[in-house]
């Protein structure tokens, strides 16, 4: 298969050709690292088999896109031929220009030894390519996920990095000069802290928004950095095979209940995902929200659901009329939605991105800007 001309292609899309990430993302193979991957189709999640299907296999793996390797606990490496699953994706090869913005925002330096979040192994083995794999270090909370990693490692590209099983929020397996992770926390572990060396750069992103959080760490044991302008959405970190089930009792009355409060908002229907300042802005107020929407017609229902039993529900017919909401549970989360419409129609911008960072000696992660402040 001439994958080496589609991987220099792919490079040629992601990164310049003098970056010194032009090379690793044109000659690592990144289909080896993701021989079977589940494709979303509408509600469920199909078997997508490489060797079975080579052209469709060097399409998937040679565009800048993400390949979910995981649904649930299914990994598509052992699901059976033709499989199909539901769930939520805990498991991915992240698009390759999204690896590499991480790893830019680290500031890596050619003698960085790096802690790297493992995957598939194809971000591990970009690191190995650029820096050696001397002073690469790949952790995962999933012990089948690193042993098929490493073995890819060492068969496809002969690097053998150290390789962990651990929870990225726990200890760390050693110190380092940078902390890179494509998945998501809240709040930054303390752990990380400890395990950066002085004038150590961690990188990673608030579980459930669009920020990017890079912090160097001080003498007294903190670290100061910034949300960058830029974003990116990653996994939040799991502490076993799954998330957990999702709140199916909210649901239930979320989808058709009247609630204790129905207005009309000032504003037209907005799925939040869809803007990533308002998300992250909702999310750092109230961690936890999952959203789901629906079209029927005209007609457009959007959902917020939390775990404490707060829901939202908001309906419109087309694009410019007002929704009529109907909410229930302990919190108003859809007029918690509207104020941060309100700041944003107001002041032109949501202070999240380019927001300073402050992390204590004990993690406690606060993000100033301008007269606005937030602790996680």
């Amino acid at each position: 298969m001439d994958w080496r001309t589609r991987a220099m292609r792919l490079a040629g899309e992601v990164v310049r050709p003098e970056s010194r990430w032009h090379e690793p993302v044109a000659t690592v193979p990144r289909h080896e690292f993701v021989p079977r991957w589940w494709q979303s189709d509408g509600d469920a999640w199909l078997l997508r088999d490489g060797p079975a299907a080579p052209d469709a296999w060097l399409e998937a793996a040679y565009t800048d896109q993400t390949l979910v390797t995981r649904v649930d606990a299914c990994p598509a490496d052992h699901a059976a031929p033709g499989a199909m699953a539901s769930g939520t994706p805990t498991s991915s090869s992240t698009l390759p220009s999204l690896v590499v913005r991480m790893y830019r925002h680290a500031m890596i330096a050619e003698n960085s030894d790096v802690l790297v979040t493992t995957g598939t192994g194809y971000g591990t083995a970009l690191a190995c390519a650029r820096l050696g794999d001397a002073r690469v270090t790949s952790i995962d909370v999933d012990a089948d996920l690193v042993k098929t990693a490493s073995d890819r490692l060492v068969l496809v590209t002969g690097y053998r990095p150290q390789m962990a099983v651990c929870d990225i929020t726990g200890e760390l397996p050693g110190t380092y000069d940078r902390i890179i992770a494509t998945v998501s926390v809240r709040p930054v572990p303390v752990s990380w802290l400890s395990a950066l060396r002085p004038g150590g750069r961690l990188v990673t992103t608030i579980a459930a928004t669009g920020l990017i959080l890079t912090a160097d760490k001080t003498n007294e044991g903190g670290a100061t950095g910034r949300i960058e302008w830029d974003r990116a959405g990653f996994m939040p970190t799991r502490h076993g095979a799954d998330y957990g089930p999702p709140a199916d009792d909210v649901w239930q009355e979320a989808a058709e209940a009247d609630g204790e409060d129905v207005t009309t908002s000032r504003y037209p229907l907005l799925y939040p995902p869809d803007a990533w300042d308002v998300m992250s802005m909702l999310e750092l107020q109230i961690p936890g929200i999952t959203y789901r929407r629906s079209m029927d017609g005209d007609n457009r229902t959007v959902w917020l659901l939390h775990p404490d039993g707060s829901w939202a529900r908001a309906t419109a017919r087309g694009f410019l009329d007002s929704p009529t909401v109907h909410q229930g549970g302990p919190r108003r989360l859809w007029t918690d939605l509207d104020r941060i419409r309100n700041r944003l129609n107001r002041e032109g911008a949501l202070p999240v991105y380019g927001a300073q960072v402050t992390i204590t000696p004990n993690g406690t992660t606060t993000l100033t800007r301008g007269s606005w402040s937030f602790t996680l």
